[in-house]
């Protein structure tokens, strides 16, 4: 039996802890897309440091703390700062928050990321509505959980993007005269960037999008019994044979430079749900 359950329990009771709080909606906000955090109306700020078992994000940008307030007019936890395999975590530690966001209350999680387009139809800057994802990370957040209190063992992965969220986001963007893909997301754990070959190799198995986020999660969730919408902003084209070395800062950039579309698709959907 895991002690993972007392984690998130602990974790949780320190959250309440300092704020009055039962969070609807939870947001993790990716590389590059904190704008969002700013229309958090704060009841408290809380640093991943200050709470028990909580990793600390090393990454650019990821700044490591707790957002609780309202945001679209709802109840929410927004995490400002994920954290990845390649960080050296397990997949327990990268997933550890969303089962602490559940515990708060959370029942819809809204995931973002930059990522990789591999699809030709897309650009550096375009805002994909993830519709499903393929786990290439050679694990899983659920190996070794055996305690039926965080979920089913054999969590259903039928339907990990809710439909009606996915529908919500399409009729938001279109209000918003804002463009839309739709698109499937494949997850690896880098952190280097893949191989010409590998890139032909993903898009040949139905990725239209590569990053090393969010697939970790999204099976947590799907664990868990929540609801989940994907959106991932292009940030740099991986078209094997127009290849170009890849530029951390110009990724951050074009992920800066997308960020108020999906701001206000994202503030659009929390207000429609």
């Amino acid at each position: 039996m895991s002690d993972l359950y007392a984690k998130v329990q602990e974790t949780a009771d320190a959250i309440r802890s300092r704020v009055q709080t039962n969070p609807s909606v939870a947001v993790i906000l990716g590389t590059g897309l904190g704008q969002l955090g700013k229309h958090v109306e704060k009841a408290a700020v809380i640093p991943y440091k200050e709470l028990p078992h909580m990793p600390l994000p090393t990454v650019m940008s990821h700044e490591g703390q707790f957002l609780l307030g309202k945001l679209g007019g709802k109840d929410a936890a927004v995490m400002e700062g994920r954290f990845h395999r390649y960080e050296g975590y397990t997949l327990e530690q990268v997933t550890f928050p969303v089962r602490v966001l559940k515990e708060l209350g959370a029942k819809t999680l809204i995931v973002s990321n930059a990522a990789g387009g591999m699809n030709p139809n897309y650009r550096e800057g375009d805002i994909v509505i993830i519709e499903d994802h393929i786990n290439l990370m050679g694990d899983n957040p659920l190996i070794g959980v055996r305690d039926e209190r965080l979920g089913p063992r054999f969590a259903d992965m039928s339907q990990p993007y809710d439909k009606r969220l996915i529908e919500l986001a399409q009729k938001a963007a279109l209000e918003l005269k804002i463009p839309a893909r739709i698109g499937v997301y494949v997850g690896v754990t880098g952190p280097s960037l893949e191989t010409r070959a590998e890139y032909r190799f993903l898009r040949g198995i139905g990725a239209d999008m590569v990053g090393m986020s969010t697939v970790p999660e999204v099976i947590v969730a799907a664990q868990c019994g929540m609801r989940v919408l994907g959106l991932s902003i292009i940030t740099d084209m991986c078209l094997p044979d127009a290849l170009h070395p890849g530029d951390i800062m110009k990724i951050i950039a074009n992920a800066a430079a997308a960020e108020p579309s999906l701001t206000k698709l994202a503030l659009r959907v929390l207000e429609e749900l």
